[in-house]
Formats: structure tokens, sequence, C-alpha cells
């Protein structure tokens, strides 16, 4: 893992830095007490680690030699066009930057994911060699756990949760079972096949988040912003399919191509005023609805 990190930091220092010689790489390795030990980095090293993140990642760090030598990454649109590598490399980008200030530890908060280390090993290594699990699992709603077998079919990371979309065995039907609902796991001798035609990004394609609904289609939907909130959803969209219609200052209109399920409604509503829904009616009155429950909450004080 220590080697991974590695290469991870080196990728990471070119990108932040644009363009950066090895001198300048070699002095901010040798600062990073946790994996340099102190020791510089030298060209020989250096070579290798350049050679190893092509052969792993597809990442290429080339070198400009007018102005004195400067390393970069050749092609940042293989980062940037590749939502897991991104993530992957931002997240362990984050971490290296952490450990070399660990000594601000106490002025550096972070949520935690109930979720992220319980299971999550032990179901991808299920996924890469494709061998169904036996779960037991008890639901949020529910008091008793049930024990019984799944292939699951991806992993998907959701508001801190880790989520796995997998095949009922005795249902035959897919169905997403969260991981910090999972008292315990087994991964069993018995193998599938996952189908030719699926792909983890398309079935999550028409939603807002985790929650699926095969019952409803997706549609069209504007959504109107106001004030402060505008740069906020510009500067982290909503969805994929977010589309900017119109801002005149007072209000921006956005164009959304989703499926309105629960988890989508509950982040409106998470907003309050500063969001409304245009169009369509269905979705206007479904807000009315949750916003007439809550006002019922409240009337009376």
């Amino acid at each position: 893992m220590q080697q991974f990190q590695k290469y991870i930091w080196l990728i990471d220092t070119i990108r932040r830095a644009g363009k950066i010689s090895l001198e300048e790489i070699s002095d901010r390795w040798e600062r990073n007490k946790d994996l340099s030990d102190y020791r510089p980095l030298n060209r020989s090293t250096f070579n290798r680690w350049k050679d190893a993140i092509f052969s792993q990642f597809g990442i290429i760090i080339s070198c400009q030699r007018a102005g004195g030598y400067l390393y970069y990454i050749e092609n940042p649109e293989d980062i940037d066009e590749d939502e897991l590598k991104k993530w992957m490399l931002d997240s362990f980008a984050v971490s290296n930057l952490i450990s070399e200030n660990f000594s601000l530890k106490d002025r550096i908060l972070v949520n935690s994911i109930p979720s992220a280390h319980n299971h999550l090993a032990a179901l991808l290594e299920a996924m890469r060699e494709n061998h169904a699990v036996t779960i037991t699992y008890c639901r949020f709603n529910r008091t008793e756990s049930h024990k019984f077998a799944i292939e699951p079919y991806c992993v998907k990371l959701f508001e801190d949760r880790w989520y796995v979309l997998a095949r009922n065995v005795q249902y035959d039907d897919l169905r997403i079972y969260g991981l910090d609902r999972i008292a315990d796991l087994e991964v069993t001798a018995d193998t599938f096949r996952l189908p030719k035609d699926f792909s983890a990004s398309d079935y999550f394609s028409n939603y807002y988040g985790i929650v699926t609904d095969k019952g409803m289609k997706p549609q069209r939907i504007v959504i109107r912003a106001y004030g402060s909130h505008i740069p906020y959803i510009k500067s982290l969209p909503l969805h994929h399919s977010q589309r900017l219609l119109e801002d005149n200052g007072e209000y921006a209109d956005f164009e959304f191509f989703l499926t309105p399920t629960y988890d989508f409604v509950m982040r409106l509503l998470h907003v309050g005023a500063m969001m409304e829904v245009i169009s369509p009616e269905t979705l206007r009155k479904t807000m009315k609805g949750w916003v007439s429950d809550m006002y019922n909450l409240y009337k009376n004080d």
C-alpha cells in the first residue's frame, strides 16, 4: 500500500504544480517525512515510478525540455473523464496531504463513514471473482435480521454510506443493500455470471442517488434556484444531466432529466425556499404535500 501511496503522491504533486522540475519534486518528497523518511528522490527511482504509474493508471508523465526540464501530466483528460480514477486519486491525495500535516489533526474535521470498512473489502473480492455472498441483513424499519444469498454487481458511495447493488438469488431481482445494515457477510464458493449488457453507470444514470424505482420513468424537470444558492448549485451540480437555462441574477433555472425518486425530493427539501420546482406539475404537487406536512408539525407553535 505504501508504494501505491508514493505513486499517488507523485501524480498529485505534478498535477498541482502543472509543470515542475525533478529537483523541486525531490525537495517536496524529502519534506514528506512519513513517506520519504527525509531521503531525496533520485532520478532512477523517479523513472521507475513514472513507468509504474503509466502501467497501472495509464497516466503519462512527460518532460518539457525547453525552459529547464519540467515534468507534467501529458494526458490529464484520462483522469478528469474517469470518475473512479479521479475520485481515487483525489482521495489518496487528500489522505497524503493530511498525513503531511498530521500535527494539525485537532484542526482538521472530517465526517465518519460508518460502513466504509465493514465488509467492503470482502465484497470487492467477491465482485472481482464473481462469487456470490451470503449476508445477514436488517433493514432500518425492521427489528429482525435475515440471512440470504446475493450476487454483487457493483458498489456505490452516496452521502457517506456505501451500498451494494446485487441480485437477490431467492427473488431473482436487483436490489440495493446498505453495507452498514449488514451484520455478517461470507463469500461463498458459488459463482455467477455478470450480464454482458450490465453497466453500473447506466443503471444509476437516470437517478439522483441510491433510490431506484423501475415503476417511474425519467422526465424533464426544471428547478429554480434563488439568490446565494445559484453559485452553489452551479459549482456542485445535483445530477450529470443538469443544464443552465437562464440566470438573471435574481434566480436561475436549471433543467434535469432524471427520475424524481424519494432521495431527490429530500435533496430539494433540504435547501428549503432556496429552490423551487417549476415543472412538472406532478413533482410540484409532491413538494407541496411534503411542505404542507411540515407546516402541520409547527403550525400550533
